[in-house]
């Protein structure tokens, strides 16, 4: 995934992991939903997610190296935000704390250049000015292994600014926060008396209680009868039907919730877990209890920088490139990344 340090001052594919891969969702029948209990909370409501076990991961033709083994899992119940915070909670904070977000200060040269391969050239200062990456989709088709071809860094974008600096919040309270690093969310958090997820405790709240099944609702195609989440519909990246009524975010609680009263747990954006990502943590992990994540993160594909895992895909992901919105489905990015489809929801103890 991104590092806001890499991409602010050269957006190549040297330096740029994929955003989203992935392959094609596999057919089967709709389940039944499971029960659930709301408490209304100040910031936003949370859904009890009753303790249990079960299996971690994907086998099937879907499944990436990094969800594999399938695993046993036992959490004990918590509570989770029933949507992902939003435009106006965060500004709660914001007003609270008066908190400066990371897409909001100058780019680190230091951490940078740690990021960056042996004997590259010191950047130059007018790009290590404050922004973000925001999706800019092209008119035409795209070789899909080149991300820069829809990604740009814009200088000024922020949570305040989605779009760069010339766009604002109005009429976007209820749209997801974006554009936010590891380290806000996790401030957002504790502010809120909360925490960030683990990545055990968001698989088995996306599940909505169903066994598995590939998706929150069940085991029907995404693009199989009535819609289901706000993805891409039509040949990503330059071609969007709308068949979903969005061409990017969507207000919270716009499609149908899962058994839980969970919204939007496959796609919208990708949400920040606590946890560190390894891709070879589950051939490590075997049964466990409240899980906690690696020690450290390692991939291998970026192995000089330790990143978070993400989950649930956003509104880019698609059916003919990307199956983030699949529930066992594992995405990574570094603690100071931000993107216009990159956001979170949290959790407390019961």
């Amino acid at each position: 995934m991104f590092s806001k340090y890499i991409t602010g001052w050269a957006l190549s594919t040297s330096v740029l992991l994929y955003a989203c891969q992935g392959n094609h969702p596999q057919q089967a029948a709709a389940a039944n939903k499971a029960d659930h209990t709301v408490i209304n909370d100040s910031l936003n409501h949370m859904v009890l997610i009753p303790g249990g076990t079960f299996t971690m991961g994907a086998d099937d033709a879907e499944a990436r190296k990094d969800e594999q083994p399938r695993h046993a899992v036992k959490v004990d119940s918590f509570w989770m935000d029933e949507h992902e915070v939003t435009n106006a909670e965060f500004a709660a904070f914001v007003k609270a704390t008066g908190y400066v977000t990371t897409a909001e200060k100058p780019i680190s040269k230091e951490e940078l250049m740690q990021q960056l391969p042996p004997g590259s050239p010191e950047p130059d200062s007018s790009m290590l000015q404050p922004g973000s990456l925001v999706f800019a989709p092209p008119s035409h088709a795209v070789p899909l292994n080149d991300v820069s071809q829809w990604w740009s860094f814009v200088l000024g974008a922020s949570w305040q600014h989605p779009g760069g600096p010339d766009t604002n919040l109005d009429g976007k309270a209820n749209l997801p926060v974006v554009h936010i690093s590891w380290d806000d969310a996790q401030a957002f958090a504790k502010w809120a008396g909360k925490r960030l997820p683990t990545e055990a405790e968001w698989e088995y709240a996306a599940r909505g209680g169903l066994k598995d099944q590939p998706y929150p609702w069940g085991a029907e195609a995404l693009t199989v009868g009535k819609t289901k989440a706000n993805t891409w519909n039509g040949h990503f990246p330059y071609q969007n039907t709308k068949t979903d009524g969005f061409t990017g975010l969507a207000p919270v609680k716009s499609f149908a919730p899962n058994g839980y009263g969970l919204y939007d747990m496959s796609g919208n954006v990708w949400e920040w877990c606590a946890d560190w990502y390894d891709s070879r943590y589950y051939q490590q992990a075997g049964n466990s209890h409240n899980p906690k994540g690696p020690a450290s993160g390692y991939d291998p594909e970026d192995p000089s920088t330790p990143k978070h895992t993400i989950r649930g895909g956003s509104f880019m992901c698609t059916d003919e490139y990307c199956s983030g919105y699949r529930v066992t489905a594992r995405m990574k990015t570094s603690p100071e990344s931000g993107l216009e489809n990159l956001g979170f929801r949290c959790v407390k103890d019961k």
